[in-house]
């Protein structure tokens, strides 16, 4: 069997008050789309926040409803689970029907625990739950924190497995030891919201969402990440769509890279040099090395950084903020000469210059 695993698609997501429904249109458009007709997988499943927010945009329920159509339309099997950015009663709209074309969308926990069969594996869908969900559920109060409630829950589930079969599970939680991202949900990490890895082993693939970073979770288990970078601190991720294929009594996941309508970076460097820079429409936080500071920085370089996220000066962050003191090896007259320079455009002549001194030297004075 191969399939595509997907997670936290975050449709209607902003970026520093940016809408990314134009990236994420053409992410679906461009990008998924087209790897499913190269690939022909068994099946794409998506391993929760399909939205970002409980109460999603038109426009985000827009893309979702394409995205399940133009996979219908291919007959492509796609299972779904809601994730903690989810609303799952608003998803639950139609899902007899749409599971009667190949559209499977969990939303609740009995759910979980009837397998659904595709490509010759049973697929165990359990979407996010918050503790006390899983223990009454369950009928068990003395179940304490996500792992106990993740064991309870999968041990009813393997007690369900039919021997011979491999066995998915498709899951939305924090696994212990993951890699965190800013974009994310406040998590519990180090605590009770922890999921041992080792709670995954009984399945031959654990395909989880949650953590906005593509990384191993233990032996079976995997978070496909973000599709798209959603925080300045994800530049340095390597994204991409994680296919999966099961074979020989395991699982073997591929991550495809693919080139974004926008990336998300981090830029350093002088006023002067970033200025020079070549245009560059990506998603940008700029970060200044000058050794003084720069009037209105952003507002200059968004000529050349349309997309412009944030420009961070170093000489102000060194010194705790714009309140702080002028350093002590920069002299006045070079503050004022460099402030003519950036806001009036203008450059002392030498009478300028004795003026400048004379004016100075009789302020020092008064000082004194």
């Amino acid at each position: 069997m191969r399939f595509l695993h997907l997670a936290d698609l975050h449709l209607g997501r902003m970026l520093y008050g940016r809408s990314l429904i134009p990236d994420q249109s053409h992410f679906i458009a461009n990008i998924l789309l087209p790897a499913v007709d190269a690939h022909r997988p068994d099946a794409v499943l998506v391993a929760g926040d399909v939205f970002d927010r409980p109460v999603a945009s038109a426009e985000a329920i827009a893309l979702f409803d394409g995205l399940l159509s133009a996979l219908a339309e291919r007959e492509v099997p796609v299972v779904v689970i809601s994730g903690n950015h989810d609303g799952p009663e608003r998803m639950a709209v139609g899902k007899p029907l749409l599971a009667r074309h190949g559209v499977y969308i969990v939303t609740a926990l009995f759910e979980a625990f009837s397998p659904i069969e595709i490509g010759g594996a049973e697929i165990f869908a359990l979407p996010y739950f918050e503790n006390a969900q899983m223990r009454a559920f369950l009928g068990d109060d003395t179940l304490r924190g996500a792992g106990a409630c993740m064991r309870a829950a999968i041990e009813r589930m393997t007690a369900r497995f039919t021997p011979g079969m491999p066995h998915i599970l498709l899951a939305h939680c924090f696994a212990a030891g993951g890699t965190v991202s800013d974009s994310e949900s406040a998590l519990y990490v180090g605590g009770a919201g922890d999921v041992p890895t080792e709670l995954f082993d009984p399945f031959d693939y654990a395909a989880l969402g949650h953590l906005h970073a593509p990384q191993k979770a233990g032996r079976t288990a995997r978070y496909a990440g973000s599709p798209l970078k959603y925080s300045v601190d994800e530049a340095g991720q390597k994204k991409g769509l994680t296919l999966v294929t099961l074979e020989g009594g395991g699982a073997r996941a591929e991550l495809l890279p693919f080139t974004p309508l926008h990336d998300v970076k981090r830029l350093s460097g002088t006023f002067e040099s970033l200025l020079a820079h070549p245009a560059d429409e990506d998603y940008t936080e700029l970060i200044l090395t000058d050794g003084a500071p720069v009037y209105m920085p952003a507002e200059r370089l968004r000529p050349v950084f349309p997309n412009l996220l944030s420009v961070r000066n170093e000489w102000f962050s060194a010194r705790g903020g714009t309140d702080a003191p002028a350093p002590q090896n920069i002299g006045r007259d070079a503050l004022l000469r460099g402030f003519l320079r950036d806001v009036c455009g203008e450059t002392l002549s030498t009478e300028d210059e004795a003026l400048l001194a004379g004016i100075l030297n009789e302020t020092e004075a008064n000082a004194e």
